[in-house]
């Protein structure tokens, strides 16, 4: 395992989020919580950002703005999602589009999560951290950002209603408890988990 260490020492990083997890968070994993080698250590594997877009799926004008803007803010062109099925309460038609979403994976993936770090989240009204509580039991986690606007690619002038989507970032953790260290290793800001008094 010197050789992979080795290797992860000398290559090239173009992201510094990329390279903290290689050369900083891969070794204190192993020191702090016991992972035996380098290949154990989990690491993030892909973004999903999803966009539910319901309001403006009678609105062709706002629903093209609405896919543009995510596409803005996660450098990767959106896929439009449709109803699978017709549902008359919600006025709902079969592939109709509802939405849109992003899967990021890479360089781009570090790109976008090192803003979503330094930029986007300093950047909401009242922020005291995200909540450690919305991992899936499976190494993932889910949280929600209600604004488009705390990224620096939305112009405020510009936009014709504020939007919010969810990111979903899915690790190799086999748990939350490894996902969790792995994310607040890469930098993730989450708030004080809460003393166990409910679940």
């Amino acid at each position: 395992m010197a050789t992979v260490k080795k290797e992860h020492k000398e290559r090239t990083f173009k992201n510094r989020l990329q390279e903290r997890y290689y050369k900083t968070v891969v070794p204190t994993m192993m020191e702090k919580y016991g992972f035996k080698n380098v290949m154990a250590v989990p690491k993030i594997v892909k973004i999903v950002v999803n966009a539910g877009l319901g309001e403006d799926k009678d609105d062709s004008k706002k629903f093209d703005n609405a896919v543009t803007d995510l596409g803005l803010i996660t450098g990767q062109k959106p896929l439009v999602t449709k109803a699978k099925k017709s549902i008359s309460n919600f006025k709902l038609r079969e592939n109709q589009k509802v939405g849109a979403k992003v899967t990021l994976r890479g360089q781009i993936m570090y790109e976008f999560l090192d803003k979503i770090i330094t930029i986007a989240l300093p950047r909401v009204r009242d922020f005291r951290g995200i909540s450690p509580n919305s991992f899936d039991g499976r190494g993932n986690y889910t949280f929600g950002i209600k604004e488009q606007l705390v990224f620096p690619e939305i112009s405020y002038e510009k936009i014709d209603r504020v939007r919010g989507f969810d990111v979903c970032i899915v690790t190799t953790a086999k748990n939350n408890e490894d996902a969790f260290n792995l994310l607040t290793e890469m930098g993730l800001p989450f708030a004080k988990k809460q003393e166990k008094g409910g679940k």
